[in-house]
């Protein structure tokens, strides 16, 4: 006898339709596992049969031969278990309830309760597009899947409780969110940009970075607010949207980072990992490719403290990813794509010692020490910093003065504006922020009146600018303008472009 359970899988952050096919036959108990598993999956079968037992079922008493098709594809994860034991039951005639249009995800645990899994969201986005009108989850992932429109979620408890629902003696309730809850959740949990002393012209200089999401660094001595600046940069930017929500949340779900019984990342991600971590841990990747912490932090901030402490593979694998906005990587098992659409905010000291043009402490390093210190930072890395503050040092009275400083809703709602200009000009293009302009929609939108023509020339000629440094003040010059709202760039935009962007002939001029 042979029957068929629909369940779900994961290839990279996508999801896909899986058909848990089961053949029983004989009266020997014996059982087979086929279709790429991996041992997460084989295992299934020892927590399984504990989890029927432990249910008060009886166990199938047949030969049973389990397919996972398509066959062609790695399975990986312990997602299966609920199919695989209600294709079991149903093909020994244990339990002959309908499954049909239905979907099952899930962990048995050896009592017959149900546990959570990691990328929910995905999997149930792939039940719905396959055509499948419900699908079953733990009760701990159902209001993740339940943002999901246009198919029935279940969360289920344990095995009794999905039989019994499945026979129609004892109904589960469909799982319910409200969408427009989340989004008004309040910013008060994010730290305040009125909070850091003084650095207003490095406030003004994010404000334009986080319109545009352009990339940042933050360049100063030791103590003088550089991460104080950073941490806060999330409070300014724009709410997410409903689209940015979901693409956020797949990332996290499948990384296993989203918090239980958390329905969607509605605040923008910050991750800040250390200098000490890995190539692979910042890009992503391993023997089955996993999101790194440059896509966790898609749609948010990437914050790097003491850039030049980390490794030269690391730096220079942002590069890529950076520019097209996604992470590729390559296995023998296929391809893997990862969002990585971030705002990049590194900050790092003059020197190594730190207090390179300090105004009173003097800095002990050599001029050779200073430079094999800058230099671990490469020309094409400092080529895709946008905007580069200074950070000084602060006096006693800047520092004693009561007065706060603006607040960071106050500098949002400005953000907000030109951020709804960008949506507005760009509509159906898939691009929200200037930043991520293409080629040619920069020489479409990035249009410069007579003066600012000059202005440009002077200083592609004076500054010595790549073709992506000239693209890139076009893009933060289109962003000065829109906080502005001014639909042509004038000159004193690509001036204040220029001088956002100049810092690194200071620092790096040989």
């Amino acid at each position: 006898m042979t029957s068929c359970i629909k369940s779900a899988c994961l290839y990279g952050i996508d999801g896909f339709v899986v058909d848990v096919e089961c053949f029983a036959s004989g009266s020997m108990s014996k059982f087979e596992l086929v279709g790429l598993p991996d041992t997460a999956v084989k295992e299934s079968y020892s927590r399984i049969k504990a989890a029927i037992k432990s249910s008060g079922i009886e166990f199938p008493k047949s030969n049973i031969t389990i397919n996972l098709a398509p066959a062609d594809r790695i399975k990986q994860g312990t997602g299966f278990d609920i199919a695989i034991l209600l294709s079991m039951l149903k093909c020994d005639s244990l339990v002959s309830a309908d499954a049909d249009g239905k979907c099952f995800v899930g962990e048995v645990s050896l009592t017959g309760d149900i546990r959570p899994v990691r990328g929910v969201l995905s999997m149930t986005i792939a039940a719905k597009n396959a055509g499948l009108c419900e699908i079953f989850v733990p009760e701990a992932n159902a209001n993740e899947a339940a943002v999901v429109d246009g198919i029935s979620v279940f969360g289920v408890k344990n095995v009794c409780q999905l039989v019994l629902h499945l026979l129609g003696r004892e109904k589960i309730e469909v799982t319910s969110v409200d969408k427009k809850e989340m989004f008004e959740r309040s910013y008060g949990m994010i730290n305040d940009m009125s909070e850091v002393k003084g650095q207003e012209n490095a406030k003004l200089a994010l404000e334009v970075a986080a319109a545009g999401m352009h990339n940042v660094l933050l360049i100063g001595p030791p103590g003088t607010g550089k991460s104080m600046l950073a941490k806060r940069i999330p409070g300014i930017l724009p709410p997410m949207s409903f689209e940015e929500a979901i693409e956020t949340t797949r990332i996290h779900s499948v990384s296993g980072i989203l918090p239980e019984n958390e329905s969607l990342v509605t605040i923008r991600p910050f991750r800040s990992p250390h200098h000490t971590m890995s190539a692979v841990s910042l890009v992503g990747g391993g023997r089955i490719p996993a999101p790194g912490e440059m896509s966790l932090a898609h749609n948010g901030v990437l914050f790097l403290d003491e850039l030049p402490e980390f490794g030269k593979d690391s730096t220079d694998g942002l590069r890529q990813p950076i520019e097209d906005g996604k992470v590729t990587i390559t296995r023998a098992s296929g391809r893997y794509d990862f969002p990585s659409k971030f705002m990049l905010v590194c900050a790092m000291n003059p020197c190594k010692c730190g207090y390179f043009g300090h105004p009173t402490k003097k800095c002990t390093c050599s001029p050779l020490s200073r430079e094999n210190y800058l230099s671990k930072i490469s020309g094409p890395m400092l080529d895709r910093m946008d905007v580069q503050i200074e950070v000084g040092s602060l006096t006693l009275e800047q520092l004693q003065k009561k007065s706060d400083g603006e607040r960071s809703d106050e500098i949002r709602r400005r953000v907000v504006a030109a951020r709804e200009i960008m949506m507005k000009r760009y509509a159906g293009t898939g691009i929200y922020a200037n930043a991520h302009l293409t080629p040619g929609m920069i020489r479409e939108y990035c249009v410069l009146d007579e003066d600012a023509e000059l202005v440009m020339k002077a200083a592609f000629e004076k500054l010595g600018l790549s073709a992506r440094g000239y693209d890139r003040i076009l893009k933060l010059s289109r962003t000065i303008a829109d906080i502005e709202g001014s639909e042509t760039i004038l000159k004193h935009h690509v001036a204040r472009a220029v001088q956002l962007r100049s810092l690194d002939r200071k620092y790096w001029s040989n």
